[in-house]
């Protein structure tokens, strides 16, 4: 038996607020002038570069709800979550904020899940005002997914630049028509396709994409049409490319509708390879331009797709291949 992955809301979550802050090599890129807070320096006044992390969480969390109608108070729940072993930014992050938190680890599909989450306990009548936050910052997953910056490696073709950024989202209960709205989301499930290589992650991720993608397409019974727009999180030009041929293979074709965020964030001009990554890429990415475009009225339905590479050093120095998993979540706007 097929089991259905996809729930469909009967009380829309809607996004009351939204911050994005991201570096100065993301300000450089096309999206620049979209993200809302922009650090000129890269440990944000911080001894650290994990402390600059868990400053960017507070920073954009705080300026999340400046933007909503709500005052902090109000705020019952946070869920948030990071590239760091245990989750560290976000957890200290939320040392600073007086309501309940949820900490997620979803890798580079944090953004998506845990907006799916929060909607999740809203549709559910539990909570009626939450925030939704996910980061990360290039130096910080560097030293913890490959190797201290001071070392020079060389990167290969197949690696993509974690994203200097963090994305917050506020959302309330309290039905806006001038608000996006999420209106259902899809969960995914893990995916092994046999990569080992930690640089190659746009091929371990893709799998799952499709995989996602394809059982909301079933159980929605939409296609790829239907959508003003769909987004990834952060494949890269390698994975995004290999995403349009799984779902070519399962008569689901994207087309020009379809943009991975890892493509967006960096031009040609600066050293990316295949774009960006990290829970920082789609977080920013939905918190600059795509909630711009939802709340002029240019999308009135999006589905982003949160993409993440389940892997860890210990993980990749025993030889074990990355799973992959996905999460979906359709935004819509009058």
């Amino acid at each position: 038996m097929t089991k259905r992955q996809t729930i469909t809301f009967k009380n829309p979550a809607y996004i009351a607020g939204s911050y994005s802050i991201a570096g100065k090599k993301e300000a450089r890129g096309p999206l620049g002038k979209t993200f809302t807070q922009i650090m000129e320096d890269e440990y944000f006044g911080e001894k650290t570069h994990e402390g600059a992390e868990r400053k960017m969480f507070e920073t954009a969390i705080a300026g999340a709800i400046e933007t909503s109608p709500l005052d902090k108070d109000e705020i019952e729940i946070m869920f948030s979550g990071d590239l760091l072993n245990q989750i560290t930014s976000s957890t200290f992050a939320a040392r600073t904020f007086d309501t309940m938190f949820i900490g997620i680890y979803g890798a580079c599909s944090t953004m998506a899940l845990t907006l799916a989450m929060a909607a999740c306990m809203i549709d559910a009548g539990h909570i009626q005002n939450a925030v939704a936050s996910a980061g990360s910052h290039f130096a910080t997953a560097e030293r913890q997914y490959r190797t201290p910056l001071e070392l020079g490696n060389i990167r290969p073709p197949t690696a993509q630049w974690t994203v200097t950024g963090v994305g917050a989202t506020v959302l309330t209960a309290t039905p806006d028509p001038d608000m996006p709205r999420i209106t259902s989301v899809t969960f995914g499930r893990v995916c092994d396709w046999g990569i080992s290589d930690p640089n190659n992650m746009g091929a371990a991720m893709a799998p799952s994409a499709a995989q996602t993608f394809v059982a909301h397409f079933r159980d929605t019974k939409t296609t790829p049409a239907d959508y003003c727009h769909i987004f990834t999180g952060d494949l890269g030009k390698l994975g995004e490319n290999i995403l349009r041929d799984l779902l070519a293979d399962e008569n689901y074709p994207v087309d020009a509708n379809y943009t991975d965020c890892g493509r967006l964030v960096y031009d040609t001009t600066q050293t990316q390879y295949q774009g960006a990554s990290g829970c920082g890429c789609s977080a920013i990415c939905l918190n600059g331009f795509i909630l711009d475009k939802l709340r002029s009225g240019e999308y009135k339905k999006i589905l982003l797709l949160g993409t993440g590479a389940l892997l860890s050093t210990t993980s990749s120095f025993q030889g074990e291949t990355i799973p992959g998993i996905s999460h979906a979540v359709v935004i819509e706007s009058n």
